[in-house]
């Protein structure tokens, strides 16, 4: 979030789009924290988006049904899959992006320490757990649970 601060500084968008959830740890925190660090309002797992001037309408899924919230511009959005249809590009549209010049940043370029602050010391799995076993009655089941695991009496 560090990196993406320092290039929404650098570039200064009115409003910052991201996926909704990291491919590599499910974590769902990179644009709340994003919006955090740059004292920016946030709107989530967006399913619909509209841009009203100087403010952008946010809707979202909840347990309840849809809540909209309203928030000023610049903004932070994360968005759910319901958000768009994806396009995909024709081969002329591909042919003029390999064309494009693209902007290669470091870290260090943009003022960032992205050294690791984690050592890890060792990884090994789970100890293996002990086969199940199978009852052949209810009857049985309510014994072993009550005589040997003790968990109902």
């Amino acid at each position: 979030a560090k990196l993406l601060k320092s290039v929404v500084e650098k570039e200064q968008p009115d409003l910052i789009i991201l996926g909704k959830q990291a491919i590599d740890d499910d974590s769902n925190q990179t644009g709340q924290m994003l919006a955090s660090l740059l004292s920016y309002p946030q709107g989530t797992f967006a399913s619909e988006i509209k841009i009203e001037e100087e403010k952008i309408s946010v809707t979202r899924e909840v347990d309840g049904g849809l809540q909209t919230v309203l928030l000023n511009l610049p903004a932070v959005v994360t968005t759910d899959l319901r958000l768009n249809e994806p396009r995909y590009a024709s081969l002329p549209n591909i042919m003029n992006a390999r064309k494009k010049s693209l902007d290669t940043l470091t870290p260090e370029e943009l003022n960032v320490d992205a050294s690791p602050r984690v050592e890890i010391l060792k990884v090994s799995p789970p100890p293996e757990r002990a086969a199940g076993i199978i009852v052949e009655s209810v009857d049985e089941l309510i014994d072993k649970l009550k005589n040997e695991a003790k968990v109902i009496s």
